[in-house]
């Protein structure tokens, strides 16, 4: 069985529920502070910090949403301009994640796919080549409150035994203008 075979696996044994809403949380516009790894998987512990915006909108009934992040560095003027689209399939009761940088103007593939948990934390999984190497990739969703959220990207070379996070995101509800 692959890393990834393994990594759903462990999501796989939850009972199914219907998750059609469990993104609807991320509905409106957040603060975000990001930390991010530049160079994940060389050994680095340089990492650049960001400032920005995230705004999340329902489509399809609430069966998918389009976050729309924007970020930038202070110290370096890095920016993150991205998107992230979230599709919901109801026969597997799981979601996948796809993500856009405006750089290239492309969704990345394959998507991270998952499922939140009776706890609320949300783990989604998928297999890459970073760096000339297959690298399992896990996106993790916690402390999920109506004003708050932290989101974690990790990657595994060792099929999911250690992670190393290298996109580490908390986010804070701006309020909505009336």
């Amino acid at each position: 069985m692959s890393s990834l075979g393994r990594a759903l696996g462990t999501i796989a044994g939850m009972e199914l529920r219907d998750g059609q809403h469990d993104f609807d949380f991320a509905f409106g516009s957040w603060k975000v502070h990001l930390s991010r790894l530049p160079d994940p998987l060389s050994g680095t512990t340089e990492w650049i910090e960001y400032e920005g915006t995230s705004v999340c909108r329902p489509v399809w009934d609430g069966r998918a949403n389009v976050d729309e992040f924007r970020v930038t560095s202070p110290t370096t003027g890095a920016l993150i301009d991205g998107l992230t689209l979230r599709l919901y399939n109801p026969a597997t009761a799981e979601w996948s994640l796809y993500w856009a940088n405006a750089s290239n103007g492309a969704l990345s593939l394959p998507p991270t796919v998952g499922r939140f948990a009776d706890d609320g934390s949300g783990a989604f999984f998928d297999e890459e080549e970073i760096a000339g190497r297959q690298v399992l990739v896990r996106y993790f969703w916690s402390d999920i409150t109506r004003d708050s959220a932290h989101f974690e990207q990790a990657f595994s070379t060792d099929a999911g035994a250690t992670w190393e996070p290298n996109w580490i995101s908390t986010q804070t509800r701006l309020e909505e203008a009336s």
